[in-house]
């Protein structure tokens, strides 16, 4: 598999990919709002676009759909309950589906409801597991539920799935918030070396640079997988006393959530 990750340069801060068939070329786009930049990246690699993947309906991840299609007649590919509100779907998808790139890439289509209720995340599995995991999980940080999600079901996708891939999975969100999400960590839990120095990193990097984690490091650094800690916890408790002193995961997150919309 070859993937080409391309920061935007936009407001919203958004990354958008291609991932390709090292023998044929063939490519998908994932989320490409500025579509020009994937079609020039494209032809410089000189591969040849013919899929567009959406990972859920903000049009801040399907705008570019309709001019990446006319440019390449792609085939544009999404969660099948959110293909009507996208409109122009050519493929609807559901967990368990498998995209194919070329004669070599399969990606596995997970069903991952929170940010908003139809959302999938893609799973390249391999000696080097890759997650293209769209506003669901960011690095360091997780999807807000602001329009159309809920943050119940966020947990859930985080805790039944996310948090079982293979430590070594490497994260590609569709945003770039690292530094941002590492604050609010470290704000939680002021003793996270492991947080502390990822932020000392990521400030040493312009955007289009920002490091790569891994679910392993994930775990170390976002706050949204350290339910158990007894500092974010105790921490959690100053602002939520209502929470008691032995609140289960699911509030823990809900309200870590809940304080992040307002951090």
């Amino acid at each position: 598999m070859l993937m080409e990750r391309i920061w935007s340069g936009n407001s919203l801060r958004n990354f958008h990919y291609l991932i390709a068939c090292p023998e044929t070329g063939e490519a998908l786009a994932v989320d490409p709002l500025e579509w020009r930049m994937c079609l020039d990246a494209a032809r410089a690699r000189g591969w040849q676009i013919t899929q567009i993947m959406n990972t859920h309906e903000h049009t801040d991840h399907t705008g570019g759909n309709a001019g990446l299609k006319d440019a390449t007649h792609a085939k544009v590919l999404a969660h099948a309950a959110a293909a009507a509100r996208i409109g122009g779907v050519d493929r609807g998808l559901a967990r368990g589906d498998v995209i194919r790139v070329g004669r070599t890439v399969e990606l596995e289509c997970l069903d991952t409801p929170g940010h908003t209720m139809a959302h999938i995340c893609l799973l390249a599995h391999g000696d080097h597991p890759a997650l293209f995991c769209g506003d669901t999980l960011f690095n360091a940080g997780a999807g807000n539920c602001h329009n159309g999600g809920d943050p119940q079901a966020l947990y859930q996708t985080f805790v039944t799935q996310l948090a079982r891939l293979p430590d070594t999975t490497r994260v590609f969100p569709a945003h770039e918030y690292l530094a941002r999400n590492l604050e609010f960590t470290l704000d939680r839990e002021p003793g996270n070396q492991d947080a502390a120095a990822a932020l000392a990193a990521a400030r040493r990097h312009e955007p289009a640079d920002a490091p790569v984690t891994t679910l392993a490091e994930e775990k170390r650094i976002n706050t949204f997988f350290r339910l158990q800690n007894p500092t974010v916890i105790a921490r959690l408790r100053e602002k939520f006393p209502e929470i008691g002193e032995h609140p289960d995961a699911r509030t823990v997150f809900v309200k870590l959530r809940e304080l992040r919309n307002r951090w």
